[in-house]
């Protein structure tokens, strides 16, 4: 059974930060092995790459078939019905309009000491993008790493999607053709990281990685962060729904275990000012994992993790909500758009009883590459901008520097950085020679 709170009862608080203290990663310890294989990659290449692929993956590569041939992906492409196929479309069309209202604007303008300044944004020249296989090998993780990178003029995409056993998920493939992507690596793990990371012979190295993974992914991407970008180090799923009565509990139900069959570890809260509707979703939940086809997966996230916590009302429910900052959040009350404005930490936010989270995971536009374990509380989905370098621009001309040249030479001498305020102070000479006929 899952957590009951009720922030009336004495012991609420204590309760409270149990839950949100509760570590959920249950992850080896991976990081001397990560390590190791990082190394074995940077100084044996293609080499490494592919004894390990054979060791983890059961596959047999050589350097001309780390990456799928364009005729394989041609194939493979062909074997996807017609109704998914249509369906990934749709999703692609969508998440791409989306990104694209994202895109910055270049600005430039004189200020009034006569200073041109500014800022451009530019795309990094290369990126990678991981996509687990095996149980989870999701299309829909192609799209949402790919199309953002896409609309925001990346030059070079690859994507790393293991095939373990040789077994290649046709939509993965198409989800990489309709992104733009042609180039797709048949390895994973530690040593795809590392390649995209450092480069090999066959594989070239890229500036930014991002993309969810296993426990030996994400120990892979903290250690070549600084080397190349990251998106973020994801943990569990996650989603919290404040709900009112006004509600049907079997989709609350619904919504609830939508995350916690991703994963053992995943997390998933129900937060309400009635308590009778909560015990109403609690036992539709137990209703549902009766049928579930993941219901070993659903069932333990839900007993381990889940928590239905009642409140006084709703702003209080925005509060503990902005406590937790989830993942997903979902506002299931009568007027979401009154609550919104309380809402301060959320990685996304899923407005009223027609818009359940996954929509968000599919077709809805927006990313479903979300901050997890409360960093929703200081970083953001996956967008376009994690794509982009923002450059700033400064042009002076004599009047700006003589009007603010004075004061950089000032403070460049309290640093005691002594040819910082001679580079100003010689052009500031050298416009007092001019001034005086020199």
């Amino acid at each position: 059974m899952p957590v009951f709170l009720n922030t009336q009862d004495p012991g609420f608080e204590d309760a409270f930060r149990a839950l949100l203290g509760a570590k959920r990663e249950d992850a080896p310890e991976v990081d001397d092995v990560v390590a190791g294989i990082i190394a074995d990659v940077r100084a044996r290449g293609d080499a490494a790459v592919i004894e390990l692929t054979a060791k983890f993956d059961r596959l047999e590569l050589t350097p001309e078939t780390l990456a799928f041939s364009a005729k394989e992906i041609d194939a493979e492409c062909a074997r996807v019905p017609e109704a998914e196929r249509a369906a990934l479309e749709q999703a692609a069309e969508r998440i791409r309009a989306y990104h694209v209202r994202q895109m910055p604007a270049d600005a430039r303008w004189t200020d009034p000491e006569g200073a041109s300044l500014g800022w451009r944004w530019t795309p990094v020249a290369a990126a990678g993008l991981y996509v687990p296989g095996g149980l989870a090998s999701y299309p829909s993780s192609v799209l949402m790493n790919a199309i953002p990178a896409q609309v925001a003029g990346v030059g070079r995409l690859a994507i790393c999607a293991p095939t373990p056993g040789g077994q290649a998920n046709p939509l993965v493939l198409l989800a990489a053709r309709l992104s733009g992507v042609d180039t797709v690596y048949r390895i994973g793990g530690a040593q795809a990281i590392a390649a995209l990371a450092y480069g090999t012979e066959t594989i070239a190295a890229v500036d930014k990685i991002t993309g969810p993974g296993n426990a030996f992914v994400a120990a892979a991407k903290r250690r070549v962060f600084g080397k190349v970008g990251i998106d973020m180090i994801a943990g569990p799923s996650e989603i919290l729904v404040i709900a009112d009565r006004h509600n049907d509990p079997d989709w609350i139900a619904l919504d609830l275990m939508s995350q916690a069959e991703h994963d053992e570890s995943a997390q998933s809260i129900l937060i309400t000012d009635d308590v009778a509707f909560g015990q109403a979703v609690a036992a539709a939940v137990e209703a549902r994992l009766e049928t579930l086809e993941r219901r070993a997966i659903a069932g333990a996230s839900w007993r381990d993790y889940g928590a239905v916590i009642v409140v006084r009302d709703l702003t209080e429910a925005a509060a503990l909500s902005n406590r937790v900052a989830p993942e997903h959040l979902e506002i299931c009350t009568e007027d979401p758009e009154a609550l919104l404005p309380e809402i301060a930490h959320a990685g996304a936010i899923f407005l009223g009883p027609w818009t359940p989270e996954a929509i968000g995971d599919y077709v809805g536009g927006p990313n479903h590459v979300l901050p997890t374990a409360r960093s929703a509380r200081f970083s953001s989905g996956l967008s376009v901008l994690d794509f982009l370098k923002r450059t700033t621009l400064a042009r002076m001309t004599p009047e700006a520097l003589r009007a603010i040249g004075p004061s950089a030479e000032t403070l460049a001498r309290s640093e005691s950085l002594e040819a910082h305020g001679l580079s100003v102070r010689a052009r500031l000479d050298g416009l007092n020679d001019k001034m005086h006929g020199g």
